[in-house]
């Protein structure tokens, strides 16, 4: 598999945590962490990648251990869809709580929330 692809999802994770560090607006901050949730999905999918590999379910007349050798690895897959279900989860509290945070003080910036105290 080409290194490209690696590059892109270190490429997404790293511009997500740029938003997650650099920006002060809430709703950019909420934008990077759905993107590095994304960047590791593909991390995790790109790890159990085979190239030419088989899904792994037995056909007629085939061993296990030839199964083993083809087949691409299941547990990422599943892992990563279980992390899609908790992310947006969470996407879902953090934009509930972005809401909240705008009736309440009447702004997304970070520095003015602080400063309301209120």
């Amino acid at each position: 598999m080409s290194a490209a692809i690696y590059i892109l999802g270190f490429s997404v994770l790293l511009a997500g945590l740029y938003a997650i560090v650099a920006k002060k607006n809430v709703v950019k901050i909420i934008i990077g962490l759905i993107a590095i949730d994304y960047a590791l999905n593909l991390i995790l999918v790109l790890v159990g990648w085979r190239t030419g590999g088989s899904p792994p379910i037995l056909a007629e007349g085939q061993t296990p251990a030839n199964l083993a050798a083809t087949a691409v690895d299941p547990l990422p897959q599943a892992m990563v869809l279980t992390s899609i279900v908790i992310g947006l989860g969470l996407t879902a509290l953090m934009v509930a709580l972005a809401v909240r945070i705008y009736e309440k003080y009447g702004t997304f910036d970070t520095n003015r929330i602080r400063k309301l105290r209120g």
